[in-house]
């Protein structure tokens, strides 16, 4: 990978690399977008030549006073951080892209999604979108990646060396988290960090923007509740509920506006539900669950620590589940597939839906690794199997349990257990 002239010093590789190189060798501009801190600017630096940063500047006088195509002249490709800070950039960049009639042009980094004007154009055709997460397991460097997921879902062997990790340090990455200034932190440090940040996210990322008055407790008392209800498919009644005595949002039209705004920040993303034709009556659930951009922001919420979690498995369990979600999304995008779930008006439910498109798919089970949860996890997967109508949807790629410690093996079907610690993009 050649770096640009702005490129940090230091920079950790992340998966969204070779994306990065691909959408900018075939798209005149690539969005990224992603939490705050999640390292987007680093990466976008990575790429880029020359760089203009616009929360450098007063916002007002962007708006008022700068025409703001005078701030896309430089060394391409030109990195435009907190573009949406400077009102009529994107369609000043647009156009620029259309005058120049060449890729890799613009590099665009964001915490938030703009809201645009009618008159703003889509940018269809002219720009690619890279999403980035907090960092995986691979990328911090707390997973070996022996176990390619690109590679068992191409039917690929499930072998590795036993890997170091225990529950205990499952326990600490979960409250660690993987925002790349904190994976270096001591758990209890990082955790308290996450604290600010959801402060901070509360009072000000998605504070007004036009709409009805903000609250920054009833936000709090929301982002508690969705802690404690991760991994679900919470409905709005029941946040309402959860929160009604820490001061919540008591209507559902205030509990939908302010999830809009954390989704819009990207401090929660929604797993929706996998559609397939089933062999039996049962029918298929389509609420998305919701999941915070990283395990360290539930725990935070929850004032989660590592020994904590250890005397409460149930709870360390749905953390791992959040942090498992995070790095399958991350790896299955290199792999340009996308995360779904699977759950059935029989209450059956496998953790993670893995597909390319039609016809491709594979499922994945999380458990933390004691053998019980490894067999309860392949039967599950099995149930699934024998109800989906292979027919219409296709015959599963892989089947895999996914743990957070124990060996990687392989049952006699060929369903793999992987503990996350080996496993890589």
């Amino acid at each position: 990978m050649a770096l640009g002239a702005a490129a940090p010093p230091g920079y950790l590789p992340r998966v969204v690399d070779q994306q990065m190189t691909s959408a900018l060798r075939s798209s005149p501009a690539v969005v990224v977008e992603g939490p705050r801190a999640c390292g987007k600017t680093w990466t976008a630096r990575t790429f880029a030549n020359s760089m203009m940063r616009f929360d450098e500047l007063e916002p007002t006088r962007l708006s008022l006073e700068v025409n703001p195509s005078s701030f896309l002249a430089g060394d391409t490709p030109r990195l435009l951080d907190e573009w949406h800070l400077a009102d009529g950039l994107w369609n000043a960049m647009r156009h620029a892209c259309d005058e120049r009639a060449a890729n890799g042009q613009f590099i665009l980094a964001g915490s938030v999604k703009p809201t645009y004007a009618v008159t703003d154009h889509s940018g269809a055709g002219r720009v690619a979108r890279v999403r980035m997460r907090p960092m995986a397991l691979f990328e911090s460097g707390d997973s070996a990646g022996s176990i390619s997921l690109e590679s068992l879902m191409a039917g690929g062997p499930c072998a590795g060396d036993p890997p170091d990790a225990a529950l205990s340090d499952i326990a600490a990455l979960v409250c660690r988290g993987g925002f790349p200034r904190l994976v270096s932190m001591d758990p209890i440090d990082a955790r308290d960090r996450m604290s600010d940040y959801l402060r901070d996210i509360a009072m000000l990322d998605v504070n007004g923007n036009g709409h009805a008055e903000h609250d920054p407790i009833k936000m709090q008392a929301l982002i508690g509740s969705l802690a404690r209800n991760e991994t679900a498919a919470a409905s709005q009644q029941t946040l309402i509920d959860d929160t009604s005595t820490t001061g919540g949002p008591s209507d559902r039209d205030t509990v939908r506006r302010y999830l809009d705004r954390l989704t819009e920040a990207f401090v929660i993303e929604p797993l929706p539900a996998w559609s397939a034709h089933l062999r039996s009556r049962a029918t298929l659930r389509s609420k998305p669950k919701r999941y915070f951009a990283d395990p360290s922001l539930a725990a935070a919420a929850l004032r989660a620590s590592p020994d904590g979690l250890l005397a409460d498995l149930p709870a360390l369990g749905v953390l791992f589940e959040s942090l498992a979600i995070r790095d399958l999304r991350t790896y299955a995008q290199a792999a340009r597939a996308e995360l779904r779930y699977y759950r059935d008006s029989k209450n059956l439910e496998v953790d993670a839906i893995i597909t390319g498109g039609h016809g491709d798919w594979t499922a994945v089970e999380v458990k933390l690794g004691s053998p019980d949860a490894i067999k309860t996890g392949i039967s599950s997967l099995r149930q699934m199997r024998d109800k989906v109508d292979t027919q219409q949807a296709g015959e599963p790629s892989r089947l895999i349990v996914l743990t957070a410690a124990g060996r990687a093996f392989e049952t006699n079907d060929d369903i793999a257990v992987v503990p996350i610690t080996l496993l890589g993009p």
